[in-house]
């Protein structure tokens, strides 16, 4: 093993989950799971990465047992997994079991696609899109999105009620109360990148006047609220990890903060709800997050900010072990393997994060972990991944 990487491989204890490595494999959507039920081949495929030596494994977004989880959502998303009915859980219990037999740990990643679900689609096509507003997103922001969706998507519907409000974020709590039977070792939830808690965050989405919205605490109580239910539904042993995010679908240039106090403003009620792991989402991960912040803090990035304001664990995640970011290879339809170990170390080294998220090199190779270990060559990823359980 490279000397350079070995504390990557020193183990983690996160409450009362051993974690045997720091790497994680990223939740990445995968649209193989027909009428939201993972088969044989999901559990095979989570299996592999568990096997290949990956320490912790956080699945693709799985929708709650609510009408509005999920639909298309700009993207043509079809079959997505949800964490219901009794096929889906039989499902997900045959993928815990297979991951956690090959020595690795899971969380199911807890999602609500809010107003990025396209109205009339998904298990529910008569259910309602869930907007805090009624409002998908700015006008004329940098998006990736289709224009015909972008079109659909920015006429305003009604906002949610108090009583719309109340059962999704008791959805969120059945939900997990289901992961915890099956025997998940922590829950994951989807806070960032444009859908539903992360349109609650976020100042252009979240025009509300009551007590759901205001200023950046008020605008943290959904967030604060779905946190608590699932701790209630988990007990206070179960990790709980918390992905946010300043970019957005709607908008890549988004951020919810523009200084550290305002990230800190945000953050520091949703950790003390309950939450054990910050996951940082950035596209980049050695990029400055406040490239004006100078002295000790000079150059940290998101998740380093995040253990810093709030002083829990943190998770970085963007582009390691390539040369470009999830966008950018999906146009260009590949990336190159990088070893771009010696910034991610440093980072780590002068402790800005817990945990690595290894997204599309993990996709590519299930053996990725393995490959680092024993300073084996990576393969380069390529978009025909995306269209196969590798």
């Amino acid at each position: 093993m490279s000397h350079l990487i070995a504390p990557l491989f020193e183990p983690l204890q996160i409450g009362s989950l051993h974690v045997k490595n720091r790497i994680v494999m990223a939740p990445m959507t995968r649209n193989f799971c027909p009428d939201g039920v993972p088969g044989d081949n999901v559990a095979a495929y989570y299996r592999r990465r568990a096997e290949g030596e990956t320490g912790l494994i956080i699945t693709e977004g799985v929708g709650i047992d609510h009408p509005s989880a999920l639909g298309e959502a700009g993207i043509g998303e079809s079959d997505l997994p949800h964490l219901y009915g009794e096929a889906a859980l039989a499902g997900w219990r045959r993928v815990v079991e297979q991951v956690q037999g090959a020595g690795g740990k899971i969380f199911p990643q807890l999602w609500h696609q809010g107003v990025m679900r396209l109205q009339g689609t998904g298990p529910n096509p008569n259910a309602p899109s869930s907007r805090p507003s009624g409002v998908w997103g700015p006008a004329g922001g940098l998006t990736s999105s289709p224009d015909d969706y972008v079109t659909a998507q920015s006429v305003p519907t009604v906002p949610m009620t108090d009583s719309q409000i109340a059962d999704v974020i008791a959805a969120y709590a059945r939900s997990a109360g289901h992961a915890k039977a099956l025997g998940f070792d922590g829950i994951a939830i989807h806070g960032a990148h444009g859908y539903l808690i992360d349109t609650f965050l976020w100042e252009v989405t979240n025009r509300r006047t009551d007590r759901w919205g205001g200023d950046r605490g008020a605008r943290s109580r959904f967030a604060v609220e779905v946190v608590k239910a699932i701790r209630a539904a988990v007990g206070p042993q179960m990790p709980i990890l918390f992905r946010f995010s300043q970019w957005k679908q709607q908008d890549f240039k988004a951020r919810l903060a523009m200084t550290p106090v305002e990230l800190q403003e945000i953050l520091l009620p949703i950790a003390e709800a309950g939450v054990d792991v910050f996951d940082a989402s950035v596209r980049y991960f050695d990029r400055a997050e406040f490239p004006e912040v100078g002295g000790v803090d000079a150059g940290l990035n998101l998740a380093g900010w995040a253990k810093k304001l709030t002083g829990r664990m943190t998770m970085t995640v963007g582009g390691v072990g390539l040369n470009n970011g999830m966008y950018d290879s999906r146009k260009q339809g590949k990336a190159q393997a990088s070893d771009n170990f010696e910034l991610l170390m440093k980072r780590f080294g002068r402790g800005e994060f817990d945990l690595v998220g290894v997204g599309r090199s993990l996709l590519q190779d299930p053996k990725w972990a393995y490959k680092a270990r024993v300073g084996q060559a990576f393969e380069p990823f390529s978009n025909e991944s995306l269209s196969v359980l590798t």
